[in-house]
C-alpha cells in the first residue's frame, strides 16, 4: 500500500522570509565547482546505466 503523502505547510512570518532569502541567495550563488562535477559525474554514470 502507498504511503500517504502530507500536506506542505504553509510558511509565515519570519519562517517565510528566511525561506525566501535563502532561494534568493541560492540563486545568485552557483554551485562550488566541485560539487557541480560531482552531481555531473553521478548524472552521468545514472544516464549511462540506464541503457
Amino acid at each position: 500500500m502507498a504511503t500517504i503523502i502530507k500536506e506542505t505547510p504553509v510558511l509565515h512570518g519570519k519562517d517565510a522570509r528566511r525561506f525566501v532569502e535563502k532561494i534568493r541567495r541560492n540563486e545568485r550563488e552557483p554551485a562550488p565547482r566541485e560539487e557541480y562535477d560531482r552531481m555531473m559525474a553521478n548524472y552521468r554514470k545514472v544516464k549511462t546505466e540506464e541503457k
